[in-house]
């Protein structure tokens, strides 16, 4: 056997086993760390062959060092914390896992942005309370199929979530520059632009990856566009909604509430948290989950084992199948 090592630079799973069963039989040692930060990662995984990546950053700096690596193979969708350029500058390859979940992370945002539109976190906290009545909602409550849905972005996932919630008669409306009005309308959403969107959506649905031109994209400008009764969804990542804008607008009343699956600061990806260094887990009409939106036994198994097939086929000297390309 070649005795390659993998290492995985972090992880919250209760085991390596998934990775071991793909990656043992060519002879790979498989080593668990958890440097969730990615500081140190150079030097503890310094004879590393191919990287499984959970949160942890892998910038240029730590790269540079990482001279027998072969493959960064990460275990979710985005790459945003991989320094795609500066790896294959180096000689290796990023891959991802651009598939799994897609049923899941919609059905996290549509069960969010039902809770919310229904103001069921309200009705639950007035029955704890003792109170009995229909105007506990705190809130307006309207009809789905009189409401319209906006999607920012228009990838996979959001054009699952396109195809579940017309179920429920809502209008759906669909900001993304890179796809074509006739694509949208097969699922049946009208393109528009972001401003209309924001305007007219009783739900603005985040499902746009986070690169530098969205970090942001939902900033104090766009909230300020928002009707009053909407709710803002995000389950793609944090750094997309600015968290200090989202607050002001909570705490003011431009927008009814919030759902997120994570927020600007990552605590996933952090070393130490606290959520009171965020004031948005302060407020009762915002509501979030700590990025759990992925989360099912099938789709945990499937990440893990798509990213070590992915390390296997490069270790083999094949091509990987979830290549992610430099951005040129």
């Amino acid at each position: 056997m070649a005795g390659y090592k993998v290492y995985i630079s972090d992880f919250d799973y209760p085991d390596n086993e998934v990775e071991k069963s793909v990656l043992q039989p060519i002879g790979a040692e498989v080593i668990g760390l958890q440097c969730r930060t990615g500081e140190g990662l150079a030097e503890q995984a310094a004879d590393a062959d191919a990287i499984l990546q959970q949160y942890a950053k892998i910038p240029r700096s730590t790269i540079e060092k990482l001279t027998r690596c072969k493959a960064i193979c990460r275990y979710g969708t985005g790459v945003d914390i991989v320094d795609v350029e500066a790896a294959y500058e180096h000689g290796m390859v990023v891959t991802n896992v651009p598939d799994y979940a897609l049923d899941e992370v919609a059905d996290h945002s549509i069960a969010l942005a039902l809770m919310l539109v229904r103001r069921i976190p309200w009705y639950a906290a007035a029955t704890r309370a003792g109170k009995w009545h229909w105007s506990e909602s705190k809130g307006p409550l309207h009809r789905l199929r009189d409401s319209t849905w906006g999607l920012i972005g228009f990838g996979r996932i959001a054009q699952n979530i396109a195809r579940k919630v017309r179920a429920f008669h809502f209008r759906i409306v669909a900001y993304d520059p890179y796809i074509s009005q006739g694509f949208m309308a097969t699922f049946g959403a009208e393109k528009v632009p972001l401003e209309d969107l924001l305007a007219r959506s009783d739900v603005v649905d985040v499902m746009c990856p986070h690169t530098p031109e969205t970090e942001h994209l939902v900033d104090e400008a766009a909230l300020r566009r928002m009707k009053r009764t909407a709710v803002l969804v995000n389950c793609a990542r944090g750094k997309i909604v600015d968290n200090r804008a989202l607050y002001q607008a909570l705490s003011e009343g431009w927008i009814a509430s919030a759902g997120l699956d994570d927020t600007e600061e990552e605590p996933a990806k952090l070393g130490s948290w606290n959520p009171d260094d965020n004031p948005l887990f302060s407020l009762e009409n915002c509501i979030i989950t700590p990025h759990v939106a992925y989360v099912s036994e099938g789709s945990l198994e499937e990440c893990r084992r798509v990213a070590a097939e992915n390390a296997k086929a490069v270790l083999l000297g094949k091509t990987p199948p979830d290549l992610v390309r430099p951005r040129r």
